[in-house]
């Protein structure tokens, strides 16, 4: 017998967080089922001898516009990034800010040895573009590395600053992603900071959970198939439901959704390593960069300089990212290598804390794949599929995904009674 009003979410990821909230807050009965023992999906931290860890080096961009609205950002305590990298260079760390901000590097910033001053002119030329409110950034599709060169950037500048701050960003320094993405997160960076909550990354998923009843959450929960009306658990059980929505990464959904096809995912993956150290070799809250070709190492930064809550207060927390799967002792004594080539003898003081090596980081963002991804959900067969690869692969992405699911229920609710 299908339950009357139950919306059954399948996953407890960003996207099934905020479906789940929005129908909740808006009057509707939900249950949300997740197949591991903590929400949040691939947004999570964890306590480490008094270091917080976050999986993977993860930054909030306080102006993604949904998420702004959604989350309580004065309660996430959200700690910004200074506007800028430092980035390494034949053996040493060359400061570029966003002179629109931090005005008091305009004369230093344009002659730092990373690309050419035409260089700087057309950053600024794009960021001021990127403030215009009427401008459309989505009005064609490339590769990012094809629309810098397009726009006139030189290669200097592309393979020593785009590569790596981007790098960071989608996890591969070829600049293959979507140009879309690249306008997308660009302007993000220039109406807005990254920023950290001062309790680390999964504090954002804790927040939408606290947003719901403790009885509507089944963590622990796998899920075995499902239909329109009902989701049949591995164990047997069987729930049913007016509406069933999956919440999960494609693969997932394609393997628990009948008839639904699903293309190969291509995963790119990254190999995260945390330090303690008597002191911070930043001293401030910025990420530094590998502006070189060669090396392990994509970008560092010393997250209790950006958060002091995130280490003991007699310590440092140092996040090194490494593009890719790495294993092994002898990888990892290769990056500190690396690093006292960037910091000198201080990083002999470090000591390893965790290597996080996730293989499914963030699903490939190529040109044009979201084109025709208007509702940011989609449906088969009756049963709704939401999740950051119906949009963007993002934090802004999963929150409007699930939202846009939710509304649509809603809608679809409020229609039924009216009939």
């Amino acid at each position: 017998m299908i339950e009357a009003g139950k919306v059954v979410i399948v996953g407890g990821g960003l996207a099934g967080l905020a479906c789940a909230v929005r129908l909740h807050e808006a009057g509707n009965r939900v249950l949300l089922v997740e197949s591991s023992s903590e929400l949040g999906g691939r947004v999570r931290s964890k306590i480490h001898n008094g270091f917080i860890l976050d999986r993977g080096f993860q930054v909030l961009l306080d102006a993604y516009p949904q998420t702004a609205k959604f989350l309580d950002f004065k309660a996430l305590n959200l700690k910004p990034f200074r506007p800028g990298a430092l980035v390494f260079q034949r053996g040493n760390l060359h400061r570029l800010m966003d002179v629109f901000r931090c005005p008091q590097y305009a004369l230093s910033t344009p002659f730092q040895p990373i690309g050419n001053l035409w260089d700087k002119l057309l950053v600024g030329k794009m960021r001021l573009g990127a403030l215009m409110p009427w401008r459309n950034p989505l009005r064609g599709d490339s590769s990012t590395e094809s629309y810098l060169r397009s726009y006139g950037f030189s290669e200097k500048m592309i393979d020593g600053f785009f590569r790596a701050f981007y790098g960071g960003i989608f996890l591969e320094r070829d600049l293959r992603t979507s140009s879309r993405m690249f306008e997308f997160t660009f302007r993000m960076f220039a109406t807005g900071n990254a920023t950290i909550p001062a309790k680390g990354m999964q504090e954002i998923p804790r927040q939408l959970e606290a947003r719901l009843p403790p009885d509507v959450i089944r963590t622990s929960t796998a899920v075995d198939s499902l239909e329109a009306n009902r989701v049949i658990l591995s164990d047997g059980n069987t729930i049913y439901a007016n509406r069933v929505v999956v919440a999960t990464d494609a693969e997932s959904a394609a393997r628990i959704v009948p008839g639904l096809h699903s293309d190969p995912v291509r995963w790119r993956s990254v190999t995260g390593l945390y330090y303690s150290a008597p002191q911070s070799p930043l001293k401030e809250a910025i990420i530094a960069l590998n502006g070189e070709a060669g090396g392990l190492v994509n970008n560092v930064c010393a997250l209790s300089d950006v958060a002091p809550t995130y280490a003991p207060d007699d310590q440092a927390l140092i996040s090194v990212s490494v593009l890719g799967l790495h294993q092994g002792t002898q990888f990892e004594g290769a990056v500190l290598r690396e690093l006292q080539q960037w910091f000198g003898e201080q990083v002999q003081l470090w000591k390893h804390l965790h290597t996080d090596r996730i293989r499914r980081a963030l699903p490939e963002q190529s040109p044009d794949q979201d084109a025709e991804k208007k509702d940011a959900f989609q449906s088969h067969g009756g049963v709704l599929i939401c999740g950051d690869h119906c949009t963007s692969a993002s934090i802004e992405g999963a929150l409007t995904s699930g939202l846009r699911t939710a509304d649509f229920i809603i809608k679809e609710n409020a229609t039924s009674k009216c009939q």
